[in-house]
This record gives C-alpha cells, sequence and structure tokens, in this order.
C-alpha cells in the first residue's frame, strides 16, 4: 500500500485530500498541531474505510518535524506522496508597507523551513520508493505579488523557488515535484471546493508532467490581465 503524508492537514483541502488518495489505495499520515482537528479527521476517514494515522506536531519546531516524519517512517515504511500546506489563519497577513521583519519571519517559518526540513528528512526514503512526489500548495502570492499578502508573498515566493530547484535536481531522480497555486478561497460548493483541488494534485501525480499549475486554470487569465 502506498503512503501519503499531509503536513498541515485540516478539514478543507486536508480531508479532501486525504479521502481522494485514500479512495486510490494509499493510506494516509495526518500531521498537524491540534489533536482534536486530527481526531474530527479521523472520524471522517474512518467512515469511509480509508486507513489513515495522526500525528500531532508542531511544524514550525525543526526538531519536533524531524522526530515526526521519521516516526512516520518507522510506522509506516516506504513515503509515496508527501504535500506540504501549512496555514496558520489570515490574522497573519500583513500588508507590504506596515509589515515588520518579524512578520516576514513567521511566514517563513510557517513556508518555507518546514518544507526544507521535510525535504531533508524524507528524501532518502523517497528516493527508494517507486514514483514518489513531493507536492507544495500555495496561494496565488506565491507567483502574482499582492500588497495586502506583503510577508506572505515574500515567503511563498520563496517556497516557490524552493520548489522549482528541487524540481530540476529531482526530476532525473524519478522523483516527481509539483506546485499549485490556489487563486480563490477553498470552500465547498465554490470554485475553491477542496474536493476539486484534490482532483486536480492526484491527476498531476499521476501524469507527472507538469511541475507548476494555478487553480482554477482561468485564474491564470484573469492575473495575467493585471
Amino acid at each position: 500500500m502506498k503512503t501519503l503524508i499531509i503536513l498541515g492537514a485540516g478539514p478543507g483541502l486536508g480531508l479532501s485530500l486525504a479521502k481522494t488518495f485514500g479512495h486510490h489505495d494509499y493510506q494516509v499520515a495526518l500531521v498537524a498541531r491540534n489533536p482534536t482537528t486530527l481526531a474530527h479527521l479521523g472520524t471522517t476517514l474512518a467512515s469511509q474505510n480509508i486507513q489513515y494515522h495522526v500525528y500531532s506536531t508542531d511544524v514550525t519546531d525543526p526538531l519536533a518535524l524531524r522526530r515526526t516524519l521519521t516516526q512516520i517512517v518507522r510506522d509506516l515504511g516506504e513515503v509515496s506522496v508527501v504535500e506540504f500546506s501549512p496555514y496558520a489563519g489570515p490574522q497573519f497577513f500583513r500588508d507590504v508597507q506596515s509589515m515588520t521583519p518579524a512578520d516576514v519571519q513567521q511566514q517563513f517559518d510557517l513556508n518555507v523551513l518546514p518544507a526544507v526540513q521535510l525535504v531533508q528528512t524524507l528524501l532518502p526514503t523517497l528516493q527508494k520508493s517507486p514514483d514518489p512526489a513531493i507536492l507544495f500548495n500555495s496561494g496565488i502570492s506565491a507567483i502574482y505579488p499582492l500588497p495586502q499578502l506583503g510577508n506572505t508573498g515574500i515567503a511563498v515566493a520563496g517556497l516557490r523557488n524552493y520548489a522549482q530547484n528541487l524540481h530540476q535536481i529531482l526530476e532525473p531522480q524519478g522523483i516527481y515535484v509539483g506546485f499549485l497555486a490556489i487563486a480563490t478561497q477553498i470552500a465547498p460548493g465554490t470554485p475553491g471546493d477542496p474536493d476539486k483541488i484534490a482532483a486536480k494534485w492526484y491527476q498531476m501525480v499521476q501524469d507527472r508532467t507538469t511541475f507548476e499549475a494555478i487553480f482554477p486554470a482561468e485564474a491564470a487569465q484573469q492575473f495575467n490581465q493585471l
């Protein structure tokens, strides 16, 4: 059975990813800070007969994250796919004029440094896994600067740069690296329905030909006109 790790699992996209991949014979490791959230996710997955495991950790704590990821490998064996999408909430967004160095550091601690720790810890097992994949999920400000997301944009643009570099280095090794920029609010029954985003991710993992995509696709044309 293949294994998917979701780093930053929540009731929106994280749950949809778990269901989508779980229904395609993946077991799922859910990583998040809040044990209550993880318990709720587990209840939903169990009701759909999806095999899951939960791990409570603070992704911004490098040592704790490394220990957790190492434990997942011990528990579940080879990792097939890992998806990175931590989210702390809009209360941490700062516009480019008022943001402070601390505001920027907070977003790097959330969006960039855990990604590096993730790759450094899991790369050895990914290299031994058939058809491995590393998936980075972010907002559209990673590609198109939005002044109201000043501190976040700096960080996720850095994450995108990191993902691009990984893609160039790891593709010849057979490791797929993908980056998906979400250009809308994630909510059920909307253009940003998490089930649709999860389906897009699964398609990208199966195709393994496209490094980057914007979701929904029509949003790319809108931003190109700005």
